[in-house]
């Protein structure tokens, strides 16, 4: 074949293709009797030694709503490149994510090592977490998007599932951007961290 044969043939078959669906699981509920018996404070603890990065998840207000939403998230991944996708997590008790919802849109602050404070501040219920907080607004959802963050991802709602005790959703990007090499703030076993030289 030779190696203009072999070149070409790897181009052929690393060309981005149509992904087909794949057919939808046969679900079922798991019955008590055969969930193992994990405590949930060791779960917790355990899982602590993955480290992730923090994100604020944010939407746009509404109508009657007093000004924006948003929540602090380490449960933040990309999902698809094509379609590109992301996804995060949010506890069904949530009461910022009915807001989130009924905007239908979002966007993902991903933030930097400096900004463990903002994260707090994004981490409690029922206070104005914008207060003081600079933003603008991204360009395709109108979510705020956080003076400081590393890199932010505007979507739109495309699917939500669910997983236990929380909510999967996955969002379509319309576009997104990074701010230079900021380094970014880790979350490791109950604290803030950050890259190690």
């Amino acid at each position: 074949m030779g190696h203009a044969g072999a070149a070409a043939a790897a181009v052929r078959y690393l060309r981005p293709r149509a992904v087909e669906p794949l057919p939808r699981p046969e679900l079922r509920c798991v019955r008590e009797d055969e969930r193992a018996s994990v405590e949930p404070g060791e779960f917790r603890r355990v899982l602590g030694h993955f480290a992730t990065g923090v994100t604020v998840i944010t939407a746009p207000a509404g109508a009657d709503e007093p000004g924006p939403a948003g929540f602090a998230c380490q449960s933040f991944s990309s999902l698809s490149l094509e379609p590109p996708l992301v996804c995060f997590l949010v506890g069904r008790t949530s009461t910022t994510w009915p807001r989130i919802a009924r905007a239908g849109v979002f966007c993902v602050n991903v933030l930097g090592a400096g900004q463990g404070e903002l994260c707090r501040a994004f981490a409690v219920s029922g206070a104005d977490k914008f207060a003081g907080v600079a933003y603008d607004a991204a360009p395709v959802s109108g979510a705020p998007r956080l003076d400081g963050a590393v890199a932010w991802i505007d979507c739109t709602v495309h699917a939500v599932h669910t997983g236990g005790d929380h909510l999967i959703v996955v969002g379509r990007v319309a576009a997104l951007g990074a701010a230079g090499d900021g380094e970014p703030l880790l979350f490791h076993r109950g604290r803030f961290a950050g890259l190690g030289p």
